[in-house]
């Protein structure tokens, strides 16, 4: 029997150290080393290799397309990059409650259809999936249950049955008997999502592992975790309403950035084919202190509607607020406006929120943001059915933004009349419908609130 023996594996990086201490030698954070004892399997250094790989040279390989097998869920195959991938392995986290078990188990059902599938629960009975998916109104005549937490029996089941689709519900319950290690801890976490991948790219399944989430939002477990699968996806959302994001932040097969938008109904998770109408706040009047800007998410662009409140502080230190935006960058557009426009925002407090629960972390919202501050420091309403994009650099110019003729388009088919933009992505023949305003530097967007064509 090999002995047991204490290590401390870090959170973050899954490094491995012999004792305890604060810092993570190798990634430098802080408090992540967890205690876990592992037993190593004997083994003499000098033993042969047994079925090594043979050294092959890259252009004798013949790369083919990969096929792609849509879940039937239009959302949800775009963020993929247009469907599953056999053999690929997709990793999906987000708060508990968001929808992550309901929308599986509808792609599941409709997978179903072309094919065997199987849902491995490790969190819930099979009672408990039944019951849903009767609530749900989805039929579960094609689908496997297994409702297993040890990782032995889960590769069998996955070897013998050959599903073309396969849901492990979650990785964090699952545990290997060849670890001594609890359930959910950072040997178990990552030895299992390492056996699971293995059998995934030797037999042609593709995998969809959910994983729990951290307080700050963050896949729980080694980092590891997010480096051996092909493709992470974040579930996003408030639990308080009733639509949800899903965010693709690596595919292999795919672009990254790419947005899948769902309202959450009495019968499961919907679609929404117009999902720039959720992040448009509906107002009967024109109100100051809101700005129209033309986002994009990986290929898809994006109308939200950025708010912002300016008003005296009463306190000694002014706050600055921000929500579904970089907080970092508001310090650093108020100081533009104080240094190039002449805004004075030193004895004001700052608050910005983009509507409708979206993170927007591009810097083509600057425009927006800072047209919204001063039309709200003034009280004056921007002029009605006008959008903005364009990031604002340091020294008070408009840089260009990407894509910014697919934005202007989106746009113009959603009835918007007039856009304010950097100079250098004003197109070059006009756009009917769309009065297009370039500008150059910050304090060309003053002459915004007074009406200057």
């Amino acid at each position: 029997m090999a002995k047991a023996k204490t290590l401390f594996l870090c959170t973050e990086c899954g490094a491995a150290t012999a004792k305890w201490e604060g810092r993570c030698p190798h990634c430098g954070a802080w408090n992540t080393l967890q205690e876990t004892r592992e037993s190593v399997a004997p083994a003499h250094r000098f033993a042969p290799l047994a079925g090594s790989t043979p050294v092959r040279r890259l252009s004798e390989i013949e790369a083919h397309e990969q096929i792609r097998n849509p879940s039937g869920i239009e959302e949800f195959d775009r963020v993929l990059g247009g469907g599953l991938v056999a053999g690929a392995v997709v990793l999906i986290g987000g708060d508990p409650g968001i929808g992550k078990s309901t929308l599986l188990l509808q792609a599941l059902a409709s997978l179903s259809e072309r094919g065997p599938v199987l849902y491995v629960t490790g969190e819930e009975s099979a009672e408990q999936v039944a019951l849903r998916a009767q609530r749900l109104g989805v039929s579960g005549d094609g689908v496997d249950l297994l409702s297993e937490i040890r990782l032995e029996q889960i590769v069998q089941a996955l070897t013998e049955r050959q599903p073309g689709v396969a849901v492990i519900d979650s990785i964090q319950t699952l545990y290997s008997s060849e670890l001594t290690a609890a359930p959910g801890s950072v040997s178990q976490v990552r030895e299992c999502a390492a056996q699971l991948t293995r059998i995934a790219k030797q037999t042609g399944i593709s995998l969809i592992i959910i994983g729990h989430v951290t307080k700050d939002g963050s896949l729980a477990g080694p980092r590891v975790l997010e480096h051996i699968v092909d493709t992470v996806l974040y579930f996003e959302g408030d639990t308080h309403t009733s639509f949800r994001l899903v965010r693709a932040v690596k595919n292999r097969f795919g672009a990254v950035n790419e947005l899948g938008v769902f309202a959450m109904t009495d019968r499961g998770l919907r679609g929404v084919n117009n999902p720039s109408a959720l992040f448009l706040a509906g107002h009967s009047r024109e109100v100051a202190g809101s700005c129209v800007m033309a986002t994009q998410e990986g290929t898809r662009p994006l109308m939200v509607e950025v708010q912002a409140l300016v008003d005296t502080a009463h306190v000694p230190n002014p706050r600055r607020l921000s929500v579904g935006l970089e907080s970092s960058r508001l310090a650093m557009l108020l100081a533009v406006l104080h240094r190039h426009a002449g805004i004075v925002t030193f004895d004001q407090d700052v608050f910005v929120n983009a509507v409708g629960g979206v993170r927007i972390m591009e810097p083509a919202a600057d425009l927006a943001v800072a047209l919204a501050m001063v039309s709200s420091m003034r009280d004056r309403p921007l002029p009605p059915r006008l959008f903005a994009f364009g990031e604002i650099g340091l020294a008070g110019e408009i840089r260009p933004a990407p894509r910014g003729q697919e934005r202007l388009r989106e746009a113009a088919k959603l009835g918007f009349e007039r856009a304010v933009i950097p100079r250098a992505n004003a197109p070059r023949q006009a756009i009917e419908g769309l009065q297009v305003q370039a500008v150059d530097r910050v304090e060309d967007i003053l002459g915004v609130l007074n009406g200057d064509r």
